[in-house]
């Protein structure tokens, strides 16, 4: 058995865009919205998920990622109760909880930047920030500089080699485990976090909580920098993100397996034994039903997220079809408003959400799919079958992203095994250590062994 965290299939949930809030937080008071977000969590649990990524929560300024109060939950959602409360009927269903940690920066209406802001060199807390420089001024017309990341300077960079700065991010985490048993974070911008300070992080969630997971959100680069015993437990997978679209538009189910033998291959795969997270599409990137040309595609896409190594994520409203892209630099196209009674009653695409629903239960039956070692058994531009296998156990996934049907013949992962159908009990035909299947245009088959 592996950790929760490996096994799981994560649901991701935008509140600030799900619930439709306010983008601006200009009001005193607070408004109750998770009732909202927990009618979701049975839908979730349907899904076949064990694991939410929630965030941002923290108390902010707009888009969740410029921090206000790190010790409040975002107003515009409600307050810190309703939170506890979400959290434990999240538990309650054997959903673990597992939120955003925003660490590199804060917000300009953070209380040590504004104290900067009204006392200047004399503020006590001028070493909390990175590039601070008097003999300057912002964009904002402060009177001085500071470093912000990627020049946006509605977030200010902390300097997290000041050790008031980790202590008190650290005692942030500690009250998040305490206050709302949460069972994980998510880092923000990981790769701009500082090494030492992911160290301390590990070091101090493992002593509040053995089986904390510590995600790191890094795009590009070597995953493996960042994965270690002492540091993290996973981080996103984008190289894989780009392969899954891309493969189906170009019919090139090459780029995928070259992606997964360079990351996962037994003998010299750059990632082997690391459980990397894989998305589709979050609230960063366009929706997957918008990236396709061939929009019948989204079945084999999910398909492969659900069973290549890795530890699968759905973005809400997305196990339907939502669509949605980015306006420019406006993200908000990516994070809408969804009420799920009327979504539900009225689904968009139903057959795609019964195939999530398929997909999510067999992975939960089916160990090899987050324990098991990968094995590729086909492997032509637009017909792709690979194997995962625990102990002599396992599955055999074959997908198709042509306009036609396609006869396939795939090795036997296993001999002496029988091979049966998780999607319709069928048998298929085998022999000369060969299965033989044809698959409907767009068309996945799991079979077990």
């Amino acid at each position: 058995m592996g950790r929760w965290f490996e096994e799981a299939v994560f649901y991701h949930m935008y509140p600030i865009g799900m619930t439709g809030a306010p983008r601006r937080n200009e009001q005193s008071e607070v408004t109750h919205r998770f009732p909202q977000l927990e009618e979701w969590l049975p839908h979730i649990a349907s899904l076949g998920c064990t694991a939410i990524y929630i965030g941002p929560l923290f108390e902010s300024t707009s888009h969740g990622y410029d921090t206000r109060d790190y010790r409040l939950v975002d107003r515009r959602l409600g307050d810190n109760d309703d939170f506890k409360h979400f959290t434990k009927a999240a538990h309650d269903l054997g959903i673990r909880v597992v939120v955003d940690g925003v660490f590199n920066h804060t917000g300009r209406e953070f209380f040590a930047f504004q104290d900067i802001q009204r006392n200047r060199e004399l503020s006590p807390y001028c070493s909390w920030y990175k590039g601070l420089n008097f003999g300057w001024n912002s964009p904002y017309n402060d009177g001085f500089g500071y470093e912000a990341w990627r020049n946006c300077f509605e977030l200010a960079n902390l300097n997290l080699w000041e050790p008031q700065v980790r202590q008190y991010l650290l005692d942030v985490i500690g009250f998040w485990i305490e206050e709302f048993d949460i069972d994980g974070i998510r880092l923000d911008c990981a790769d701009c976090l500082e090494f030492s300070f992911m160290e301390d992080m590990r070091r101090f969630t493992s002593e509040k909580k053995e089986d904390f997971w510590l995600m790191g959100e890094v795009i590009h680069g070597d995953y493996s920098r960042y994965i270690k015993p002492q540091m993290l437990d996973s981080v996103t997978n984008y190289e894989l993100h780009k392969g899954l679209y891309s493969g189906h538009n170009d019919h090139n189910y090459f780029e995928i397996a070259h992606t997964i033998r360079r990351e996962f291959d037994q003998n010299g795969g750059i990632y082997r034994g690391m459980k990397l997270y894989s998305f589709v599409d979050n609230h960063d990137v366009d929706r997957i039903a918008s990236k396709l040309n061939t929009p019948e595609h989204i079945y084999p896409v999910y398909t492969l997220l659900f069973t290549l190594p890795g530890i699968p994520s759905i973005y809400y409203g997305s196990e339907w079809g939502i669509k949605g892209r980015k306006e420019g630099g406006n993200d908000d196209p990516l994070r809408p408003a969804v009420d799920l009674r009327e979504a539900l009653e009225d689904v968009p695409d139903p057959k795609l959400l019964e195939w999530v629903q398929t997909l999510g239960r067999i992975h939960k039956e089916q160990p090899a799919l987050a324990n098991g070692s990968y094995q590729e058994l086909l492997l032509t531009n637009r017909q792709y079958a690979f194997a995962r296998i625990l102990d002599d156990q396992g599955v055999v996934v074959a997908v198709n992203n042509d306009e036609k049907e396609a006869e396939l013949h795939i090795r036997v992962p296993v001999h002496g095994r029988t091979y049966t159908s998780l999607i319709d009990d069928s048998e298929p035909e085998i022999s000369n250590g060969m299965i033989h299947m044809i698959l409907q245009p767009n068309e996945s088959r799991i079979i077990s062994f």
